[in-house]
C-alpha cells in the first residue's frame, strides 16, 4: 500500500489511511507500506511524476507483492503488478477552479489513464462510483463500493471540549464553503455561540474571520473528538464530497449535524443530518438553529446511524477486491 499521502496531511484521506491499516491487521494479507517520504508541498510534482510514474511500480514489481493500492487517485499509470485505487471523489474534475494549478493539470492528465490502469477501482460512496462511470468512462465491472467507516476515538463516550459553541471542520480550501458558512453564521444570532473552525490551512487563500469566529488549527484526532462531543452543533457546508467524513464522525460523537445537501452527504447521513442549500447562506443559518432546536433527537438519529459504518466491514471488503484484482 502506498501510504505516501500521510506525510503531507492529516485530513480525512490520512485518516482513512491509517483506519484502513490497523483494520487490515486482523485480517489475512500482509501490508508492505511504500512512501515517497517528503513532507513539503514544493515536492508534489515530483512525487506525482517520479514516485507513481516510475519508482512505485518498479518497486513493487521487485518485491513481487501480489498487489498494489493506491489509496488516493495518485497512483501509477501503468503497474505491472495488479493495481487497486480508491477514489475518495472527483471534485478536481467537477470544480477544478477550488484546485491549485498544479493538482488541476495533473488530474486532466492522468486520472483518466489511472481508472484505465487499475484492475479494481474502490469508490467509497454510491455517488463517487457515479462520477467515476460518468467523468472517467470506466467500466462498471471494476468499481466496487466501499464506503468509509468511523471508530476510536470518535465515539460518544468520553470527555467532552467545555463551552457553547458552533464547530466546523474543514480544511480552508475554497470547496469547503467556508466564507458562507461564516456569513450564515453571522446571520443566525445564535445569542453569542461562537463558531470554531477546525482544519489545516490549505490554498485558494480562504481566510475564516469575524465576530464570534475563531479558528483552532489543525487539532489532533483525541482533540477533535473532544470538540464534536462539546459542539451544540456541527456545520459542514461542502459544495461537494465523495463522502463527507466530518459528518459521520460528528454523528459517531453523538453531535448534530447541519451540512450542505449535496449527493454523497445525503447518502452518508441517511436521514440523521439537517441538510441545507450551500449557496444559500439564509438557508446554513436556519439550519445552524434548527439542528440545534433538535439536538437531542438528531443525537439519537446519527448514533444509530454512525453504527452502519464499521472498519472491520471495510476491512474485509478490501481484502476482497485484493483477491479480485489478484486473480
Amino acid at each position: 500500500m502506498d501510504v505516501s499521502s500521510l506525510a503531507l496531511t492529516r485530513a480525512g484521506t490520512a485518516r482513512h489511511i491509517r483506519a484502513l491499516l490497523a483494520a487490515l491487521e486482523h485480517e489475512d494479507v500482509a501490508i508492505r507500506r511504500y512512501s515517497f517520504g517528503g513532507s513539503s508541498r514544493a515536492l508534489v510534482p515530483v512525487r506525482d511524476l517520479g514516485w507513481y510514474l516510475a519508482a512505485l511500480p518498479a518497486r513493487a514489481r521487485r518485491d513481487g507483492v501480489d498487489v498494489l493500492h493506491c489509496p488516493t487517485h495518485r497512483a501509477p499509470v501503468r503497474s505491472r503488478v495488479p493495481l487497486v485505487v480508491t477514489f475518495h471523489d472527483l471534485a478536481v474534475l467537477r470544480h477544478p477552479e477550488t484546485f491549485n494549478r498544479w493538482t488541476r493539470a495533473y488530474s486532466r492528465l492522468a486520472l483518466a489513464r489511472v481508472a484505465k490502469a487499475a484492475r479494481r477501482l474502490i469508490a467509497v460512496s454510491e455517488f463517487t462510483k457515479r462520477e467515476l462511470l460518468e467523468l472517467l468512462d470506466v467500466p462498471e465491472e471494476k468499481v466496487r463500493v466501499i464506503p468509509n467507516a468511523v471508530g476510536a476515538p470518535f465515539e460518544p463516550q468520553g470527555e467532552a471540549a467545555d463551552g457553547d459553541y458552533v464547530l466546523a471542520v474543514s480544511t480552508l480550501e475554497p470547496r469547503k464553503n467556508l466564507p458562507r458558512l461564516v456569513e450564515a453564521y453571522e446571520r443566525a444570532d445564535l445569542n453569542g455561540l461562537p463558531l470554531l473552525v477546525a482544519g489545516a490551512s490549505g490554498w485558494g487563500g480562504v481566510r475564516v474571520e469575524g465576530d464570534g469566529v475563531r479558528w483552532l488549527g489543525e487539532v489532533a484526532d483525541d482533540e477533535l473528538a473532544r470538540l464534536y462531543r462539546g459542539a451544540r452543533c456541527v456545520a459542514y457546508a461542502s459544495l461537494y464530497e465523495g463522502f463527507g467524513l466530518p459528518v459521520l464522525e460528528a454523528m459517531a460523537c453523538g453531535a448534530p449535524v447541519v451540512a450542505g445537501r449535496n449527493e454523497a452527504v445525503v447518502e452518508v447521513a441517511g436521514g440523521a443530518a439537517v441538510l441545507v442549500d450551500p449557496l444559500d447562506p439564509d438557508a446554513i443559518a436556519a439550519g445552524l438553529a434548527e439542528a440545534i432546536e433538535r439536538r437531542d433527537e438528531l443525537r439519537t438519529l446519527g448514533l444509530k446511524r454512525a453504527q452502519d459504518f464499521d472498519w472491520r466491514k471495510v476491512a474485509r471488503a478490501t481484502v476482497e477486491v485484493y483477491r479480485e484484482a489478484a486473480a
